[in-house]
């Protein structure tokens, strides 16, 4: 059986509620690249804290 990547809040790699750590274990990349990312977006498009909120809620843990 193939084990199947899941997306999930990480409890290790965690600031806050453990969503960019889960997105960067997701798609194997660091985490602070993740955040950097959620950064930008909040900064320059308003939308970042909006989809970082309903990702910290819907997102299941680890």
């Amino acid at each position: 059986m193939q084990n199947k990547k899941r997306l999930h809040k990480s409890k290790t790699d965690n600031k806050i509620f453990g969503v960019c750590g889960g997105l960067g274990e997701y798609f194997n990349i660091n985490s602070v690249w993740i955040r950097i990312i959620f950064c930008i977006v909040f900064f320059f498009y308003g939308g970042g804290l909006l989809l970082y909120l309903i990702l910290a809620f819907c997102m299941p843990d680890e």
